[in-house]
């Protein structure tokens, strides 16, 4: 991943892998294994934190959804993936793959994509 900013309660990243251009990680601050672990006056920033980088992900890209998973059996660190989806593209209608390892991009595509989000933010 590559760390696009510091929010209130959390850091959003860009997922490498980009079969579903756009597609984030929004991880809270502190290192807590579950989603309700978070204490409840940081939840509601969590969650408006995500908010904003929906927002930011719609705004740069215009996807037709974003599909948001929690999913950690292994990892133990409170976060989201934000994947947008697109009709007509990659698992549209279906559950997007945790790492389908097919799209990764060059360096300056990364950096424009996490400008995209940025002005967005």
């Amino acid at each position: 991943m590559i760390k696009i900013a510091d929010l209130d309660v959390s850091t959003v990243y860009l997922f490498k892998e980009q079969t579903h251009p756009g597609r984030c990680v929004v991880a809270y601050k502190d290192h807590v294994g579950q989603q309700f672990e978070i204490p409840e006056a940081d939840w509601v920033k969590f969650m408006l934190d995500t908010r904003r980088v929906a927002v930011a992900i719609d705004k740069a890209f215009h996807p037709a959804k974003i599909n948001f998973g929690a999913y950690s059996d292994t990892l133990k660190h409170a976060h989201w993936h934000l994947c947008p989806k697109y009709e007509g593209g990659p698992e549209w209608g279906g559950t997007f793959q945790m790492n389908p390892g097919q799209t990764y991009l060059s360096e300056e595509e990364y950096a424009s994509m996490i400008e995209k989000i940025r002005a967005e933010l």
